[in-house]
Parts: C-alpha cells; sequence; structure tokens
C-alpha cells in the first residue's frame, strides 16, 4: 500500500511539472541522449557476440578437420566465451532481438522436457543431411547454444558412440555454430540500423528500463532461487539451472550482472543522478559490484554448492546480494522514475 501510495504522488508531481508541461521538448532530448548512450554500449556488446560466435564457428571448423584433445578443450573455451558474450546482452529482450524468436534461437531455457536432448537424439540418428535448411527448420531448440553445450558437454553423449568427433554429431555441431554465427552478425546489424528508431522514440527509455529490470528478475527467480529450492517445489537442483551441462551456470550468471553494469547502468546511472537521485544511482552502482564480489570465488559448478550445506551459503550470499540489487532497481529507481514494471517470462505461466 505505502508502494501504491508513493507511485501515485510521484505520478501526481510529475503531471504537475512545469518541466513536462512548457519543456517537453528539452526533456525528450534528454532522454534522447540516454538512448543514444544505451544503443552505443548495447552495440558494443552485440558486436563481441558476433566475433566471439564466428570464432566459436571457426574452431569447430578447424576441430571437425583435425580432431585431437587439445582441439575439443579449445572447442569448449570457445563455445563458453561465446556463450557469456550472449549472456551480456540477454538482458535485452526488445528491438531485433525479437525478430524470428531470436532471442530462443540463441538460448531455448528452460527446458523441462529435455527437448534439446530428444531433438539431438533424433538428428544424429536421422539420415537426411544436416544443411542451414534442416537447422532453420529444426525449430529453436535446435538453433543455440544449448544445443551446441549438449553435443560438447553431454555426458551419455561422450560416453556413446556418437561422442565427438563422429562424423555427424561434427556437422551437427558446425551447422548449429554456423548458425549462431550468422544470427549474431544479423542481430548486430540490425541493432545499428535500429538506432533511429531507438533514440527518437521517447517510449524505448522505459522499456530499455524494463528489460534490465525484467533480467534481474529473472537472474534472482528463475536462475538462482529455482535450483536453490527456494521457489517452485524447493527441493534443490543443478538441471533447474541454465547451462548445468557444461557446469557454466554460476559464470553465466556473474556474465549477466557484469553485461547489465557495462551496458545499461552506465545511462541509467545519468538518468537517476540528473533526476536528482544522485545517492540511489551510487547505491544501485555499488550493489553492483558487491554482487560481483562474490566472484571469481563462485566461478565453478553449481551441483557442488547445492549438496553441501556449508558450500551452500556462498550461494545464499549471492542469492541475498542480487536480491538487494533487484529491489534497488526494480522498486526504488523504478518508482522514482515512475516506470511501470512490465509481465516477463519469470512471473510463472
Amino acid at each position: 500500500m505505502k508502494r501504491l501510495t508513493l507511485t501515485l504522488c510521484l505520478a501526481s508531481s510529475l503531471a504537475a511539472s512545469p518541466l513536462m508541461a512548457a519543456d517537453a521538448s528539452n526533456a525528450d532530448s534528454l532522454t534522447a541522449d540516454y538512448r543514444k548512450q544505451w544503443h552505443s554500449d548495447i552495440l558494443i556488446g552485440y558486436q563481441r557476440l558476433a566475433t566471439q560466435s564466428q570464432d566459436l564457428a571457426n574452431q569447430v571448423e578447424a576441430y571437425c578437420q583435425a580432431p585431437s584433445p587439445k582441439g575439443l578443450e579449445q572447442t569448449k573455451q570457445a563455445w563458453l566465451e561465446a556463450f557469456l558474450a550472449w549472456q551480456q546482452v540477454r538482458f535485452v529482450d526488445f528491438g531485433p532481438v525479437e525478430q524470428d524468436n531470436r532471442a530462443w534461437q540463441f538460448q531455448f531455457w528452460p527446458d523441462p522436457k529435455n527437448l534439446v536432448a530428444r531433438k539431438a537424439s533424433y538428428l544424429l540418428k536421422d539420415d537426411a543431411q544436416i544443411t542451414p535448411a534442416k537447422i532453420s527448420e529444426s525449430g529453436v531448440a535446435v538453433q543455440g547454444f544449448p544445443m551446441a553445450e549438449y553435443l560438447l558437454y553431454d555426458q551419455a553423449l561422450n560416453d556413446g558412440e556418437r561422442a565427438l568427433p563422429a562424423n555427424r554429431t561434427c556437422n551437427l555441431l558446425l551447422a548449429v555454430t554456423n548458425h549462431i554465427a550468422d544470427n549474431s552478425e544479423t542481430l548486430a546489424s540490425d541493432w545499428n540500423g535500429f538506432q533511429n528508431n531507438y533514440v527518437g522514440s521517447d517510449q524505448y527509455t522505459d522499456t530499455t528500463i524494463r528489460a534490465a529490470m525484467a533480467g534481474l528478475e529473472i537472474l534472482e527467480e528463475r536462475r538462482l532461487a529455482n535450483p536453490m529450492g527456494l521457489r517452485g517445489n524447493t527441493k534443490r537442483s543443478v538441471y533447474s539451472a541454465d547451462a548445468w551441462r557444461s557446469e557454466a551456470s554460476l559464470i553465466a550468471a556473474e556474465a549477466s550482472v557484469r553485461g547489465l553494469k557495462q551496458h545499461f547502468l552506465p545511462a541509467f546511472s545519468r538518468l537517476l543522478k540528473d533526476r536528482e537521485q544522485t545517492k540511489l544511482a551510487e547505491r544501485i552502482a555499488q550493489q553492483f559490484d558487491e554482487v560481483l564480489a562474490n566472484f571469481p570465488e563462485l566461478d565453478r559448478p553449481m551441483a557442488p554448492l547445492l549438496t553441501d550445506d556449508s558450500a551452500f551459503k556462498s550461494l545464499q550470499s549471492l542469492y541475498i546480494d542480487v536480491t538487494q540489487l533487484t529491489v534497488l532497481v526494480n522498486e526504488r529507481a523504478a518508482v522514482e522514475l515512475g516506470v511501470v514494471r512490465g509481465f516477463n517470462s519469470s512471473d510463472g505461466d
């Protein structure tokens, strides 16, 4: 009730503000400046994703042409670097990434029915040639990082006759990583071309803030609370986390927070300070640092932390820090800026 009252009071004060009434064009010009910075910062993230994804596709091709244990480890490292580049811009849920379900193409998750494994099994047993068209028509569970992760890391697959560098498995991995690389390059190009529309539309200020809010909620509720047993059936299970096969769940979480800090926070801090919320801006920046201070100690597999009560405390510390950051951005800052929280996939079915 207090939060609702504060929101209504804020809305009333903004409606009566001489700045909003008499200087709307100046206000629009100022918010356009924030969007210019957001556009530039996000473009850097998309371009890095394109570079890392192409490096991944190139490494897969080199490995499949001349397989070796060292080459396989290099391929896994290339997958991780490209996947983390995606995590850094994963919070952007609007604009070109919405076209053709691109976000789902990059990362089909959650996957409670293990559709990635089922699709992989079908494609590896099928006699049809694996082509770009085959990947395009096979659905989002086939087209992104989770499928590549499955082919590289799945224990059952690696113990069988279809383990890399089996010819068909290599062909599938190469087709998938080429699809990721093509999607990444197109996304970066489309975001660059989206500049005039994005910067010129005042609605994208709130849209960008809501995207960051949703990214934090998904991190807190789906990527941490669910596997920790703090939500849902209250059972700890690493299989509720993303990237569990590669044991990269927590490294990916760090990348997402770091991406928000690099690609969202700079313009957001300026916006808050210009609205005379300097202390809040500084507190949010400090909380980002506090979340990241949990790493690199937590750059390790999640599964052992879930089964050891003593080690679990480090996960609890991370969760508390992420929750505090979410409150600062999604409640305090959003209320001060008059941004209404939107629906996102972390709200439930």
